[in-house]
């Protein structure tokens, strides 16, 4: 026999490691739209919105869908042990994935556009060295990972009008000012 793994347990190992990727991944995505900021606050109500930005339901529904299908994406890569790249591939997408939770308390609990859109663009940048890797490691997560990187495409584009329409808006403190406080 020249296998190491019968492909009954390969399938058992992809379905254990997505059972807890998929949520964990969706419950951080949530818990980063939720706790982040708001969508709906006065601050970002009052910004100009760019011509291409969609329905504000959108966001929602194709994260969900996105947080999804990252999460399988990375489930079968973890599931993927013989794979010389798999540790690579699962440093890559932890680190991706952290600036990706960390874009939406920039740009809406900060409310600092430019630094949310150096985020994005890292968060791009990142994200296409992970599809590489996951199409090396499994083909079906490289393509899994393809709408998303899309996704954060076109949100980089978004917060770039974002702050070429609102640049007074920009939560950066560009005056050089510092605050002292005496106890």
């Amino acid at each position: 026999m020249n296998r190491l793994a019968s492909p009954g347990q390969l399938r058992a190992s992809l379905l254990r490691w997505s059972l807890f990727i998929i949520p964990a991944v969706m419950l951080l995505g949530f818990l980063s739209g939720t706790v982040g900021g708001d969508a709906n606050s006065a601050w970002f109500q009052s910004l100009e919105k760019p011509a291409i930005y969609p329905p504000p339901a959108t966001f929602g529904i194709v994260w969900s869908i996105l947080y999804f299908m990252m999460g399988l994406a990375f489930a079968m890569v973890c599931a993927a042990w013989g794979s010389p790249y798999r540790g690579l591939a699962i440093i890559v997408f932890v680190t991706q994935f952290l600036m990706n939770l960390a874009w939406t308390p920039v740009f809406f609990g900060a409310q600092m556009i430019e630094n949310a859109l150096y985020v994005i663009i890292g968060l791009a940048l990142a994200l296409v060295v992970t599809t590489y890797l996951f199409f090396r490691v499994r083909k079906w997560a490289g393509i899994l990972m393809l709408p998303y990187l899309a996704w954060v495409l076109f949100a980089a584009v978004l917060n770039w009008q974002f702050l070429q329409l609102n640049p007074d808006a920009d939560g950066m403190d560009r005056s050089g000012a510092q605050q002292r406080i005496e106890l």
